[in-house]
């Protein structure tokens, strides 16, 4: 009877070794591209959170643009009328109604009135007294910054400019009280050919407009020159008057904000008068902001001369 062969057993391992061999040899790349599949897809996601996460949200902080605090006051009263007929009466007796508004493109930004008064008394002389009022508000913007603190740049520069004027003798400053949130009375002697001349610059600051008082007078032909302590009361009192004007036209009622923040005191330190060149002063001091729209924000004070002789 024919038996089958018998293998041998070591070729029989064989067989098996090599069929395992194939079999995850099959199975090998489905793993691989099962694995990568998974590798990539998780690699996406997390750069798509990445992206759209941290960085997204410092985009969009950069165009957030800082936010500016608006202006106080929007608009000014009219220029001729902040102050009253006794106001007016007091300082310029002869000239009351005399009232002469400057010129002004912007009237709710800028505007100007003045008075000339000459009391002739013949062969006894002669009083002269010469006011104006200027006011100039200033708006907030992203590139400016705020109207208040503008405004109180603009201040400490008028107040400086009024010390600073050439050939001016007997300067004094001093803060006053009551005039907005910071106010300051500059007071000067000059000598001119027609008289002894005293003048007076009281410059206060409310919110974000500024108001300027300039008042000045003289004895004439032989009359004695008014008292500086007298006249220097007199432009405080109209001060503070323009500045109720200005609260009282923006809705804050007569006298809002007087003697707050620094209680008017000046944030400009009293000092003499320095010699400069740039400087010219008169009689009649003007202020050209009400004039010269164009360089309002940036205006510092200039004292125009006015002869006193040509107002006789």
């Amino acid at each position: 009877m024919h038996q089958p062969a018998q293998r041998d057993p070591s070729d029989q391992q064989r067989a098996k070794r090599l069929h395992r061999v194939l079999v995850c040899a099959a199975a090998v790349p489905v793993m691989l591209i099962a694995a990568g599949c998974s590798s990539d897809s998780g690699s996406a996601d997390g750069a798509s959170k990445e992206t759209a996460g941290p960085g997204a949200t410092t985009s969009a902080d950069a165009t957030a643009a800082p936010t500016v605090q608006a202006a106080a006051y929007k608009k000014l009263p009219e220029p001729c009328a902040v102050l009253s007929k006794k106001t007016l009466t007091d300082l310029v007796p002869k000239g009351a109604k005399s009232g002469k508004e400057g010129t002004s493109s912007d009237t709710a930004s800028r505007g100007s009135c003045s008075w000339t008064s000459l009391d002739n008394k013949g062969v006894k002389g002669s009083q002269f007294r010469w006011l104006n009022v200027s006011l100039l508000r200033f708006d907030s913007s992203q590139t400016q910054g705020e109207g208040d603190k503008l405004a109180a740049s603009y201040y400490a520069k008028q107040v400086q400019a009024a010390q600073a004027v050439t050939g001016a003798k007997n300067a004094k400053s001093e803060p006053v009280a009551g005039a907005g949130d910071e106010a300051t009375a500059v007071r000067y002697d000059l000598k001119k050919k027609e008289g002894a001349f005293k003048q007076q610059t009281v410059v206060a600051r409310v919110e974000n407009v500024v108001v300027t008082i300039d008042y000045n007078g003289a004895g004439l032909a032989g009359d004695k020159a008014p008292s500086a302590d007298t006249l220097t009361k007199s432009a405080e009192k109209a001060v503070k008057e323009a500045v109720a004007a200005v609260t009282s036209a923006n809705g804050a009622g007569a006298g809002a904000g007087s003697g707050s923040g620094s209680g008017g005191a000046s944030s400009t330190p009293s000092k003499s008068p320095s010699k400069s060149p740039s400087k010219s002063a008169s009689p009649s001091a003007s202020r050209s902001a009400a004039k010269s729209d164009a360089k309002a924000p940036a205006a510092t004070a200039s004292s125009s001369a006015s002869s006193a002789a040509d107002k006789s």
